[in-house]
């Protein structure tokens, strides 16, 4: 990727002065911070403190070490080589004195998904005289949004995880006292690869008691056989490459003809909550209104609480995804974090409530979202509405 490939520099200063910053500085090191590949498009070693200030007027300055240079070659802008510590902390001074600087923190960490630049590096800024705010309208801006070839992507890999999952399930719950979390697994992966999707781990697959478990993982030889009418939870996530935007969905089914009362209210609980938040979000953009992801979390456990089952609902509604499944982006979230940050067009993210009954059985359904200007897409076309159960 060429630098700052993927962001319109034209339209960082008019962001920046609405943020009431004088510029914004970007910290990566041994990649702890994937905004900077995001927006600049580093893809060196980054061994070395990087640092890539981008001002609001004027060009934008790279400091990096003398010996990790070829990184920033194409940098469109000022080239300052450092070696020595000293010579570092000059180089910045002469950049963040007196300003009022951007950067990935989060105060007391309220966000951990934007609290990327650790606490001494922030200390180094203030003595050199620079006030340090959060970055994070920048992030939303210049980091979570998916580009046109993306979104391409990401709705291919959509439909054909859905199918994956589809064929997956009608056929494992039809196998009782056969098929295997571990197997399925391997299956899920050769499907995946055949289908030319990408991933970057294998999916979760969960038999009965291990669904209530959000990240299980099966272990080979320790992973559960299928018993009669127990629910099968398939979490499968993937992309036409690993650098590109991946699609991410929970289905369900039962390894039997018809499902107990309390598996199908549980799973109409959720599904039902993750439809509801598709729904405020159709709302708000037909009344030209931005909401939050803590706004769109308080929706879904709102009604998983009202039905009786807001202490089995143990995680956040949704996450960001960019290029990063777990993007930077803002989160579907006032459980796990406060996440006030609004939903703006151009981001994605998944919904996916969900129920666990710890040692009994658990259901999740997850799908995902892309906002456009005017209204959500959701993917992929058709959602799960009910569970996969045997023909």
């Amino acid at each position: 990727m060429a630098l700052f490939e993927g962001i319109d520099l034209s339209s960082l200063g008019p962001a920046l002065s609405d943020n009431d910053v004088d510029g914004w500085l970007l910290f990566d090191f041994h990649g702890i911070n994937p905004v900077v590949k995001r927006v600049v498009g580093y893809d060196g070693m980054a061994t070395r403190r990087l640092f890539v200030w981008l001002p609001k007027a004027g060009k934008p300055v790279a400091i990096a070490h003398r010996i990790e240079l070829q990184g920033v070659e194409g940098f469109p802008g000022d080239i300052r080589p450092y070696a020595a510590w000293w010579e570092l902390h000059r180089l910045l001074g002469e950049v963040v004195a007196g300003k009022r600087i951007a950067m990935e923190v989060s105060t007391e960490d309220a966000v951990p998904y934007l609290d990327r630049v650790p606490h001494g590096v922030v200390q180094l800024l203030e003595k050199l005289g620079a006030t340090v705010v959060p970055s994070a309208p920048l992030v939303s801006l210049f980091a979570a949004r998916w580009s046109d070839g993306e979104l391409a992507g990401h709705r291919q890999a959509a439909e054909a995880l859905a199918e994956i999952a589809r064929g997956t399930l009608r056929s494992v719950v039809n196998q009782v006292g056969q098929a295997r979390e571990a197997a399925v697994q391997r299956d899920v992966l050769e499907d995946m690869k055949s289908a030319g999707l990408a991933t970057d781990h294998p999916p979760i697959v969960a038999f009965g008691a291990n669904a209530a478990n959000p990240h299980y993982e099966p272990v080979e030889g320790s992973d559960a056989l299928l018993e009669p009418d127990q629910v099968v939870l398939l979490d499968l996530w993937g992309g036409p490459s690993r650098r590109t935007v991946f699609a991410d969905q929970t289905w369900m089914g039962f390894a039997g003809t018809s499902p107990p009362e309390e598996v199908t209210k549980v799973w109409t609980v959720t599904r039902d909550a993750r439809d509801a938040v598709v729904t405020r979000l159709e709302e708000a953009s037909a009344e030209g209104r931005r909401v939050t992801g803590a706004e769109l979390d308080d929706v879904a456990r709102h009604h998983i609480d009202g039905h009786g089952y807001g202490d089995a609902f143990v995680h956040r509604t949704g996450h960001s995804i960019d290029t990063d499944l777990h993007g930077s982006g803002p989160h579907l979230d006032n459980f796990e974090t406060n996440d006030l940050r609004e939903i703006i067009p151009g981001v994605g993210f998944s919904i996916e409530p969900g129920i666990y009954l710890t040692g009994r059985f658990g259901v999740r359904s997850e799908i995902n979202v892309f906002l456009h200007e005017d209204r959500p897409e959701v993917t992929p076309v058709e959602p799960q509405r009910d569970l996969i159960t045997q023909a």
